[in-house]
């Protein structure tokens, strides 16, 4: 008799529960903040005990943690990894602001986890802080690394900042954010966008043309 199937499938559908439990949990982290979580009232989304929700994760800052990793997941495979299709410089760049952008837009309703995250653990450190502030820094990573590469293919000015320029793009999607979400403006995903071409058209090699 084959007893290894069993446990395979056993494995398998409590990796499927932990992901239906993480997938609530965020839903519920973008309307609560990570602070709103609390195993209770997914215990109750969920229709399980809270000692099954608990035993997925072992404690509430674990299940913090891996909403945070969660969303990172999420945020590259909509902002990050669609950009890479084009052609290194200035189209990837695009691209890249052009899919933020677009995710912020339904975050506006959503909630944004690295937002709100960094407002609520911004004084008080620890793994979930760890967490929220690893996965910004790596996204501003790549950030940097798609505004250098506009630099090493002579699409923007070799004297570029690439941190400064990152920093900038950075400030136009935090004031999108809260110009749309906290002031109502209808205006703001339009000027994010005529932000970020001044921006490059400040920066763009002599050769170059909008």
């Amino acid at each position: 008799m084959n007893t290894s199937n069993p446990p395979i499938r056993h494995s398998a559908k409590g990796q499927q529960t932990k992901a239906a439990i993480v997938d609530a949990a965020l839903v519920l982290a973008t309307q609560l903040g990570l602070e709103g979580l609390s195993i209770g009232a997914l215990a109750d989304i969920m229709r399980m005990s809270k000692s099954g929700v608990f035993a997925h994760f072992g404690s509430r800052e674990e299940l913090q943690i891996s909403v945070v990793r969660e969303f990172h997941n999420r945020f590259e495979q909509e902002v990050f990894f669609p950009a890479l299709r084009c052609p290194r410089g200035l189209p990837r760049l695009r691209q890249l602001f052009e899919n933020w952008v677009r995710r912020t837009s339904v975050e506006i309703d959503s909630g944004c986890i690295y937002i709100s995250g960094a407002v609520e653990f911004d004084d008080r450190p620890g793994p979930v802080r760890d967490a929220l502030a690893g996965s910004v820094e790596i996204w501003m990573g790549a950030l940097r690394r798609a505004v250098s590469q506009a630099v090493d293919e002579g699409h923007l000015r070799s004297d570029v900042d690439a941190a400064l320029l990152s920093f900038e793009i950075h400030g136009l999607i935090l004031a999108l954010h809260y110009e749309a979400r906290f002031l109502n403006s209808d205006q703001a995903l339009p000027r994010a966008r005529r932000g970020f071409e001044r921006l490059m058209q400040a920066h763009l090699a002599q050769a170059q043309t909008v």
